[in-house]
């Protein structure tokens, strides 16, 4: 185990809030840019999107070393501040009531039910896209993550 000294609680947070900025204004941006639909597909796509590159970034970091010093800070500046800006379970909620009140109760249970199977879905594909990154840059036959050789 690294002897690595933990971060403060002011710089997590402070790396935090600056991914989140990047990551709301990014979501924003697209909504704004894209506009709506009857169907929320934004919103859709940007919580596919996001679920991927939480699994990509979670595993790949899992895979290469210990959650202490830069990584802890890339993991929580670019996982909880960036992606979680970026992904928004509110706005999914407020636009599968808002099917609900303009009286598409189908498609709102549908937009609920393949947001959660294609959410969990993309999510598996990017734990899987960083395992098989992380093994192809690893010497044939050893399994073990880099910082761990």
């Amino acid at each position: 185990m690294t002897d690595v000294p933990r971060p403060s609680t002011t710089a997590t947070a402070g790396v935090v809030a600056a991914g989140g900025v990047v990551g709301t204004s990014l979501r924003a941006g697209l909504e704004q840019w894209l506009g709506g639909t009857t169907v929320p597909w934004i919103t859709l796509a940007i919580n596919l999107a996001g679920a991927f590159a939480l699994g990509l970034l979670l595993e790949g970091l899992a895979r290469t070393g210990e959650d202490v010093g830069r990584r802890r800070m890339v993991r929580m500046g670019l996982g909880a501040g960036a992606i979680g800006g970026f992904t928004t379970y509110s706005t999914f909620v407020l636009e599968a009531v808002r099917l609900l009140e303009q009286g598409h109760a189908e498609l709102m249970v549908g937009y609920l039910a393949g947001s959660l199977v294609l959410g969990v879905g993309a999510a598996w594909l990017g734990l899987t896209a960083a395992d098989r990154l992380t093994r192809r840059s690893a010497a044939p036959g050893d399994d073990r993550p880099e910082a761990d050789r």
